[in-house]
């Protein structure tokens, strides 16, 4: 699988690369939107995680854009809050999980993959 990660925390960004490379994943990981976007067009993604706080647009826009891209994938949002309208909002948008910050997020990302 080809996991794209992006989250506007470097510490995170490297937490999770080190955890999906673990898994066998290839795994590369972004700070911007506007990055995941075009390595989306450049490679065949199969995954994108991504935060919902970026510096350059929302999680929820990105999400936009890459669901209405030409390219099929999965997508999970990483939040740093437990916030059941918005969780609810995403999977409605086609968001396939949505992980917490701080929570068994590891946990969670093993049973999806």
């Amino acid at each position: 699988m080809n996991v794209v990660h992006v989250d506007n925390s470097a510490f995170f960004r490297k937490v999770m690369k080190a955890f999906l490379l673990g898994l066998g994943f290839e795994c590369e990981s972004y700070d911007r939107g506007e990055d995941v976007l075009d390595a989306v067009v450049a490679r065949k993604i199969t995954c994108v995680i991504t935060g919902l706080e970026l510096p350059d647009m929302k999680g929820e826009e990105l999400i936009r854009k890459l669901l209405f891209s030409e390219h099929p994938m999965t997508i999970v949002a990483v939040t740093s809050s437990g916030d059941e309208d918005r969780i609810k909002r995403l999977a409605d948008m086609g968001v396939r999980a949505t992980i917490q910050k701080g929570g068994n997020w590891k946990e969670k990302l093993r049973e999806y993959f």
